[in-house]
C-alpha cells in the first residue's frame, strides 16, 4: 500500500487550495461546523497552514480565509483525526497487531484470510503495509503507530484482502467495501500525505 515518506502528524498543518473556487478573502466571525463542538475560525491573515486545538469542550480549528467549503470540511476531518491520535497514542505491540488482524479478518472476510505473521517495521517509507500472499506474512510501516486505530485496522484490513485477492483489481476493491470507515481513512492518508508535500510558512504574529 504505498504512501508518500515522512508524513506530518502535528497541531499545525500547511494547507494549500486545490484550484476550487476561492471566496472572498475578508475576515469573517467564528462559526461553529456541523458539529456543534467544533468551531471553524478563518483568518484573512492566515494563508497556508491550518492549526486546532481544545478550548474547554469545544475543539478550534484555524484556516485561511480564502478555503472553500469542501476545503474546509477535509482540513476540519483531518485536524480532528489528529488530535485525537496525539491524544491517545495508543501503540500496539506485533502480538496485539497479530490479534487485531485475526480479529479484523473474522469480522470482514468470515476469517478467510488468515496471515501467518503481522509486525511492523521501520523500513518501508513509501508504503503504509505490504503483504507478501505466497509467505502469508503483513509488514506495517511504523509511521502509522499514533494514528488513529480506524486508520491502523484499514491498512490492516486492506493488506488481509491481498491475501485473499493479491492484486487491485475489481474483486479486492469489492472486499473493501466490507470495512465501513475505508472512504474515511483512505482521506485521512491523503491528507497526511498532502501536508506533507507543503512547505512549512512562519505563522502570523496573533494568529
Amino acid at each position: 500500500m504505498p504512501a508518500d515518506p515522512s508524513p506530518k502528524i502535528a497541531g499545525e498543518t500547511p494547507a494549500r487550495s486545490a484550484g476550487t473556487q476561492q471566496r472572498s478573502a475578508t475576515d469573517r466571525p467564528p462559526r461553529a461546523s456541523a458539529t456543534s463542538a467544533v468551531e471553524v475560525r478563518r483568518s484573512n491573515r492566515r494563508s497556508r497552514t491550518v492549526s486546532a486545538y481544545r478550548e474547554g469542550d469545544r475543539t478550534i480549528v484555524l484556516i485561511p480565509a480564502r478555503m472553500s467549503e469542501a476545503e474546509e470540511q477535509r482540513w476540519v476531518n483531518v485536524m480532528l483525526d489528529k488530535l485525537a491520535a496525539q491524544e491517545s497514542r495508543r501503540v500496539f505491540d506485533d502480538s496485539e497487531l497479530a490479534e487485531r488482524a485475526e480479529r479484523l479478518s473474522a469480522q470482514y472476510f468470515e476469517g478467510r484470510a488468515r496471515p501467518a505473521s503481522v509486525r511492523w517495521v521501520t523500513n518501508q517509507n513509501t508504503r503504509w503495509g505490504s503483504c507478501t500472499p505466497a509467505e502469508g506474512s503483513i509488514r506495517l510501516s511504523h509511521r502509522l503507530q499514533g494514528m488513529p486505530e480506524y486508520v491502523v485496522d484499514y491498512v490492516l484490513v486492506h493488506e488481509l484482502a491481498h491475501l485473499l485477492v493479491p492484486g487491485h483489481g475489481p474483486r479486492f476493491w469489492r472486499l473493501l467495501e466490507a470495512y465501513p470507515r475505508t472512504e474515511r481513512a483512505r482521506g485521512y492518508l491523503e491528507g497526511v500525505v498532502a501536508a506533507d508535500r507543503l512547505p512549512q510558512l512562519p505563522a502570523a504574529r496573533g494568529e
